[in-house]
This record gives C-alpha cells, sequence and structure tokens, in this order.
C-alpha cells in the first residue's frame, strides 16, 4: 500500500488485511523499474500461473477473488509506468502498447513464468492480445475482461450506441483535454475523503455497480487516485494509438467477459472481437466496467473454466 493510501484509509479493509499479495520491482528491458506482485510469494499454489495485464492504474485490489492464494491460482501482474510504485520512463513517449508488452515479458521472465494464460481487463485487453499476437510461444489462452484488443476509444460508451467514430471523437478530446488540465485536478483528487460512502455515490451514478465488499472497492479507487491525472490519460493517449490486432494471428483459446452496461469497453464490441477468433467465447455478464469487483465469484468461476479448458486443449 502506497503512504497516500494508508493516509486517505482510515482502516485497512479486511480483504488486504489477509491478503498474501506481496510486492517486488523487475527491470524492464529498457531500464524502467517496474512494481511487479504475486498472490503466492511462497509457491504454494499447485494450480495454474495467469499473467494479469491489469487495467491502466489499477492494483491488486480490484480483483477481490484473487488476493489469496486460497483462490486456487497463482496471479502475476504489474503496474503500468508511473503509477503505484512503478516508476516512470526517462523518455515520456515509452508509454505505447509495445512498452506495456515488453513489461509484461519482463515480469514473466523475473517470474520464471513459460506459456501462462494471459489475463487482461481494461487496457490490459490490448497487453493480452499484443503478446497472443506477437509472442504466441509465450501465451497459451487470453481471458479478456471488459476490454478490446485496440482502438480503445471507439469502443467506449457502448451502452448509449454512438456510432464508434462519435464515440472515439468524444472520448479522446475528453482524454486530451485531461491530460492538459490534469495538473490542476491531481491535487484536488488527493484530497478526497474516500470510504464505502464514495462507492455508493458512484454506484448510484451508474459508474459501478453494487459490489461485495465496499470497503475493498474504496481501498482500490483510493490507489488509483494516486496516479496524477495528466500523467494517467497521457498514458490513455499513447496506448489507444495502437491499431487492433489481427485477430487471424490469435491461435490460442480466448474468453472475453463483459459487462452488460460498461462504458469503457462495450459489450457489442467485444462480442464481435470474439466472434472473430477462432477459439473464441463471449460471456456476458450483469455489470459495469467493474464487473470482476462486482461479481467476483462469477469471474473467478469462468476463469477456472477457462484455465481447465486450455489444458484440456494443450493435451489434445
Amino acid at each position: 500500500m502506497s503512504e497516500r493510501q494508508r493516509a486517505t484509509i482510515k482502516v485497512m479493509p479486511r480483504a488486504m488485511a489477509e491478503s498474501t499479495v506481496v510486492f517486488r520491482d523487475v527491470l524492464s528491458d529498457d531500464g524502467t523499474l517496474i512494481r511487479a506482485w504475486t498472490n503466492d510469494p511462497e509457491g504454494v499454489i499447485e494450480g495454474p500461473t495467469v499473467l494479469l495485464c491489469n487495467g491502466l492504474g489499477t492494483s491488486p485490489w480490484n480483483w477481490p477473488a484473487l488476493l489469496h492464494t486460497s483462490c486456487g491460482v497463482r496471479v502475476v501482474s504489474w503496474q503500468h509506468r508511473g503509477t503505484s510504485g512503478s516508476a516512470r520512463p526517462k523518455d515520456p513517449e515509452q508509454t505505447t502498447s509495445r512498452h506495456f508488452a515488453e513489461d509484461a515479458l519482463s515480469v514473466m521472465d523475473a517470474f520464471a513464468l513459460s506459456r501462462p494464460v494471459v489475463m487482461g481487463w481494461s487496457i490490459g485487453v490490448n497487453t493480452a492480445f499484443e503478446l497472443a499476437a506477437d509472442h504466441p510461444e509465450r501465451v497459451s489462452g487470453v481471458f479478456g475482461v471488459a476490454g478490446v484488443p485496440g482502438d480503445t476509444f471507439k469502443s467506449m460508451l457502448g451502452p448509449l450506441r454512438l456510432p464508434a467514430p462519435a464515440a472515439a471523437l468524444v472520448t479522446r478530446t475528453a482524454s486530451k483535454v485531461l491530460c492538459r488540465t490534469g495538473s490542476l485536478i491531481t491535487p484536488l483528487a488527493a484530497r478526497l475523503d474516500l470510504g464505502p460512502r464514495a462507492i455508493e455515490v458512484f454506484s448510484k451514478a451508474g459508474l459501478i455497480g453494487k459490489v461485495p465488499d465496499p470497503e475493498l472497492a474504496a481501498a482500490a479507487l483510493a490507489e488509483f487516485l494516486t496516479t496524477p491525472v495528466e500523467w494517467y490519460f497521457h498514458l490513455a493517449l499513447r496506448t489507444s494509438q495502437r491499431r487492433p490486432v489481427s485477430l487471424r494471428r490469435i491461435k490460442v483459446p480466448v474468453v472475453l467477459v463483459a459487462g452488460t452496461r460498461d462504458l469503457i469497453a462495450g459489450a457489442r464490441h467485444m462480442s464481435r472481437v470474439a466472434a472473430g477468433v477462432k477459439n473464441g467465447t463471449f460471456v456476458e455478464l450483469e455489470g459495469t466496467h467493474f464487473v470482476q469487483m462486482e461479481q467476483p465469484e462469477r469471474v473467478h468461476q469462468l476463469l477456472l473454466a477457462f484455465l481447465a479448458r486450455v489444458s484440456e486443449h494443450q493435451r489434445v
């Protein structure tokens, strides 16, 4: 937990206090220091390993079902460049999806992962598909939650039924404004009093659905807000420039899990991606962009079923 998060959260959520998550530093190929983490530092989980390409600027606390070794899945992940303990690169332009993929490979090497299932959430789905397309020998399957492989802005505002070009124009323009003015907003975000009440407010606004653990969700939000607003939208704009990954290059099994009310990654866009993959499956759950926080057990069940499917696929 960061110092700023400690100052913001009055009482540590039980799920965080009891988690087995441990952080360690990994050096990426270009010399950028990356903060990685795992839920199984002692190597006690006998089940499969998953490389998690997390949402932009998010943390382990966004995955309530994967915080303890009892989940049966060894999770390895990392924090994006310039967020939650990871250093900013010397060149701010070294923040594309290609650099994120390089960070993923460096983390895989540091944890001696040969060919895990790669799980992505939000912008992390970009990274997961990029790894599967460019490094197929390192990926055995892709489990994507609330994200699409490229053209991120075009998939936003899905429930509003805007044409893709209009959605891209609106969201990209808003991101550019926030990138330029974020330094004015960041000090205000630092003074927010975050707690379960804040999650309730966001829920009423439709930004997140009802979550089983509001305290943990508030901690996840507090950690997210440690990233300066201007840097977050710099990353968002840089990574959004990635053209869609050619689905013909994806040879491994894929499952995409969408939320019915997701304003960031529209379900219909995700459905089309799943249909374009040879071994693709699409699952739609009631929820928002934070469906893995709203229905943690259901998403966990889907992940376990997918891991079993990948294992069977490898035996054939």
